[in-house]
């Protein structure tokens, strides 16, 4: 028997206490009452929304201010405090958490897009196994459940007041943390040293694709407008989604470029009276991520597969006779950073279909086109064929953590 099963068998033999979210304490805003210029001179720390989104434990050595006035009435971050990303393009996105794990004693503030939630009994909850909870399949899906909308997702604060999580004893919390500490130190350590040469691998080719696509002539630039059309998404209602049918393309689903089909949604066409064929994304097609964490990032099609366009995320129709397909597609891969920068970078970046068509990209001649087509396939095969086991080896480990963590985190609830 392990020490958490003897812990468990001795502390909570016939299973913990599970409590809802609005019975343990209560939640606050983020800043409020701001103008941009209140971030470009400040004299306090705040924490954006990429802070909470990307970090199980909040960083605090951030460069980020903000100007608050002296006895300015505003919520501050306090120890062991669960924040919470308040919005997304998509539910499953929406209230990620972070958890301010160390003492400190400056004056944080957190960013508008994020609320907060304070325990009024500090003790029940170590904030090192509360980073952990929060992340955990068992409440990420309660979670999930409390975001509504159609084109942006909301988490409604009276919804995640009804979130219940477990309540261990503490040395069993404190073993739970000690046992996933070592994991994800081990599984960060094996993930960086893949990475790494992943991203070796990327950079390479990436070297290679620009050098390709370098044109001194400014006469061979033309508007995307030009030389293809640009499909927007169609606007697919949440509350029709089905757990089969027709699977929807998100902006979730564009990763690192290629498309994701581990996490799709479906519709039934039953549920819709429009006309949907012109929003089918087909094999060959290109699409792009118009807003969301993934904006600018460039998706192609290169199965049988066929997908149903989603709105935010973009689909480019070459022109035949003026560009080829899988040349634009690599031209676009290659300007990702800077559709990115177009549509305003930040935490909100927001993209429209008008900057998209007035970007300029080379069009040289279509025999030209077709040569560096030849040349970039080739090499992105042979990178492919070098780093086609890390992306896997990659995901098995971020699997094989998070199915320790949800197990470890997974409790028989006590008799009322």
């Amino acid at each position: 028997m392990s020490k958490i099963e003897k812990l468990i068998a001795e502390l909570c033999p016939y299973g913990v206490e599970y409590k809802a979210l609005g019975e343990l304490g209560q939640f606050y805003g983020g800043l409020s009452g701001k103008s941009k210029e209140d971030f470009t001179d400040g004299n306090a720390k705040f924490i954006t929304y990429m802070n909470v989104f990307t970090n199980l434990s909040l960083k605090t050595d951030v460069i980020d201010k903000v100007r608050i006035a002296k006895n300015e009435k505003q919520n501050t971050i306090k120890f062991g405090d669960v924040l919470f990303t308040g919005s997304s393009e998509t539910p499953d996105e929406c209230g990620m958490s972070s958890v301010l794990t160390k003492e400190t004693y400056e004056l944080l503030f957190l960013n508008s897009f994020c609320f907060g939630f304070r325990l009024y009994d500090k003790e029940l909850l170590m904030p090192d196994f509360s980073k952990y909870l929060f992340r955990s399949e068992n409440i990420r899906k309660q979670i999930n459940r409390t975001a509504s909308g159609v084109t942006r997702f909301n988490v409604s604060k009276k919804k995640m007041e009804q979130v219940t999580i477990p309540l261990p004893p503490l040395p069993v919390q404190q073993e739970i943390v000690r046992i996933l500490d070592n994991f994800t130190e081990l599984t960060t350590e094996l993930t960086a040293e893949l990475t790494a040469e992943l991203t070796a691998r990327k950079k390479q080719y990436e070297y290679y694709r620009n050098q390709l696509l370098c044109f001194n002539n400014v006469d061979i630039l033309k508007p995307v407008g030009d030389v293809c059309l640009f499909q927007n998404g169609f606007a697919f209602k949440s509350n029709k989604f089905t757990e089969n049918g027709y699977p929807i393309l998100r902006i979730a689903n564009i990763q690192g470029e290629r498309i994701d089909s581990n996490n799709l949604v479906y519709f039934d066409k039953i549920n819709y009276k429009e006309k949907l064929t012109q929003y089918i994304v087909g094999k060959g097609d290109i699409v792009v991520a118009m807003s969301g964490a993934t904006t600018g990032k460039i998706g192609y099609n290169d199965t049988n597969l066929q997908y149903y366009l989603n709105q935010r995320v973009g689909k480019f129709i070459p022109h035949s006779g003026m560009i080829v397909n899988r040349y634009l597609y690599h031209v676009l891969s290659s300007k990702s950073q800077e559709i990115f920068q177009l549509a305003g970078g930040g935490a909100q970046p927001n993209l429209s279909s008008e900057q998209m068509k007035k970007m300029l990209i080379p069009v040289p001649s279509l025999e030209e086109q077709m040569r560096i087509v030849a040349i970039l396939d080739r090499f992105d095969t042979l990178c492919k064929d070098l780093t086609i086991g890390l992306p896997a080896e990659i995901e098995a480990r971020r699997k094989q953590y998070e199915y320790y963590r949800d197990k470890l985190l997974t409790f028989k609830e006590a008799s009322a």
